[in-house]
């Protein structure tokens, strides 16, 4: 099994699918070898349904992570195994739409002001601020700042795109207070435990919905929720709709210059203000 998943992970290299999808596949993978006796070469399109119904009836997961690991699997079969034949009926789940329940200016400062750490309050500040992924959070470099023009490069993003967004000066003023505090070696900006590694997306995740429940917030607080905020607040404060979703790193197309970006206001900034009171 190891040889496979060293294959695997080539493979997934080799097509160059992100580290975190990578991570992913490999673990789905891993689950799906683990239920059955005998190894993934000599299970077929069968034992695929027979797993993916297990995952959806008895395991109770979603539809959307049913679909992760149809997707997974896929790979492993399709490409690595090269035996397209067992998982050509694989199908996707339909996933039901929901509206996420935008948070309110009021809620966002609550959410800053029930964490402590001078670290977490930048990580959270970033992802409300410039509307970050959690994976490009974790993947600043302190040489992506650029204090001088007030903008932010992004270069881990979806799919190797890169992009530049606002650096809004409230998330300057607490990036430079964490940098003060933390002085991290460098290059990352938010390191892990181990300091040539960045912090996991688990640690932030985690870190925002205790910030949630101890703020009393009945709304699912978390990085997703942060970023609706943030393309909500913009789009209520007049910004285009392309523009944001060039912000959010959703254009393959469009790509905004850094001119333009340096003129763009953060809804961070407008917290707390009369003009800010618009988002609730």
């Amino acid at each position: 099994m190891a040889r496979l998943r060293d294959k695997m992970r080539e493979d997934l290299e080799l097509r160059g699918r992100r580290p975190n999808t990578i991570t992913t596949y490999l673990r789905c993978a891993r689950r799906f070898a683990e239920y059955f006796t005998v190894p993934p070469a000599k299970l077929e399109a069968a034992d695929v349904r027979r797993y993916l119904l297990y995952l959806l009836h008895e395991a109770k997961v979603s539809a959307g992570t049913v679909n992760i690991y149809a997707a997974a699997i896929r790979f492993l079969f399709a490409v690595t195994l090269k035996r397209p034949e067992v998982v050509a009926d694989v199908v996707w789940l339909k996933t039901p739409m929901h509206l996420p329940r935008v948070l309110g200016g009021t809620e966002v400062e609550g959410v800053f002001a029930a964490i402590k750490s001078l670290k977490y309050q930048a990580i959270v500040m970033l992802v409300y601020g410039a509307g970050l992924r959690v994976s490009e959070v974790a993947q600043l470099e302190v040489g992506d700042i650029d204090a001088k023009r007030m903008v932010l490069l992004i270069r881990n993003a979806k799919r190797g795109r890169e992009r530049y967004v606002m650096l809004s000066p409230r998330l300057l003023s607490a990036l430079r207070a964490y940098w003060k505090d933390a002085q991290p070696p460098g290059p990352l900006l938010f390191p892990g435990p181990d300091p040539s590694k960045p912090l996991t997306r688990r640690a932030i995740q985690r870190a925002l919905g205790k910030a949630g429940s101890k703020a009393g917030i009945a709304k699912r607080v978390g990085p997703h929720a942060l970023r609706h905020a943030f393309a909500t607040h913009l789009l209520e404060g007049g910004t285009d709709v392309r523009t944001v979703q060039v912000l959010l790193g959703h254009a393959s197309i469009l790509h905004l210059t850094t001119a333009r970006t340096q003129k763009l206001r953060s809804p961070l900034d407008d917290l707390g203000t009369p003009q800010g009171r618009r988002f609730g």
